[in-house]
């Protein structure tokens, strides 16, 4: 069932509407979608490796304009905002991401950019913070862009290899991958 799953989602992401799906998950994960956009991504290049870098720059873009939403949830709809954040385990007030946004600012924009804790966290309590909309926007641009355009090169250029070695033990590296996520969400749970 799982090789089955994963041709299927292979042969959707060498499909005509591939980007423009890539576009809408990337714009929703960043401001309130649960699944990150690397799940499209990383079949869609191994489909197209001649294509990673412009799927990275669609990713990219869509991400950075989600994010604008995202903050702008935060900005303007402070009660929604809230709302989705506690969602997500962090039920502060403004005033904490005020705090948290003073203390430390550019480099939790940059440092959760690039990691896969939910960006959507990043974009809503900036907006909540009132954080500097220039600097949200800029330091979205590096670390996103950073971060699909790594992806997308570590893919096309290692990608044929890599994806050999998951087929040959597929199950194994689904086990182990879903073991490390429970267990770094219970972490984050237990440190938070």
């Amino acid at each position: 069932m799982l090789r089955r799953l994963y041709a299927r989602v292979l042969s959707l992401a060498g499909s005509r509407k591939a980007p423009w799906a890539l576009a809408v998950v990337s714009f929703t994960e960043s401001s309130f979608f649960p699944i990150p956009p690397d799940v499209m991504l990383a079949p869609m290049v191994l489909a197209r490796r001649e294509r990673a870098f412009v799927y990275a720059g669609i990713c990219t873009a869509a991400s950075v304009a989600g994010g604008v939403l995202g903050y702008a949830i935060g900005y303007f709809l402070e009660p929604l905002g809230l709302a989705l954040l506690k969602l997500m385990g962090h039920a502060e007030g403004r005033e904490a991401f005020q705090a948290w946004f003073s203390e430390w600012g550019l480099a939790v924009i940059l440092i959760k950019g690039l990691t896969p804790v939910p960006y959507k966290l990043v974009t809503i309590a900036s907006g909540l913070a009132q954080f500097s909309f220039f600097t949200f926007l800029w330091a979205s641009v590096v670390t996103r862009g950073a971060r699909f355009f790594l992806t997308a090169a570590i893919l096309k250029y290692y990608g044929p290899a890599l994806l050999a070695e998951f087929e040959r033990r597929m199950g194994l590296y689904v086990m182990v991958g879903g073991g490390l996520l429970v267990s770094l969400w219970v972490l984050w749970k237990l440190l938070g």
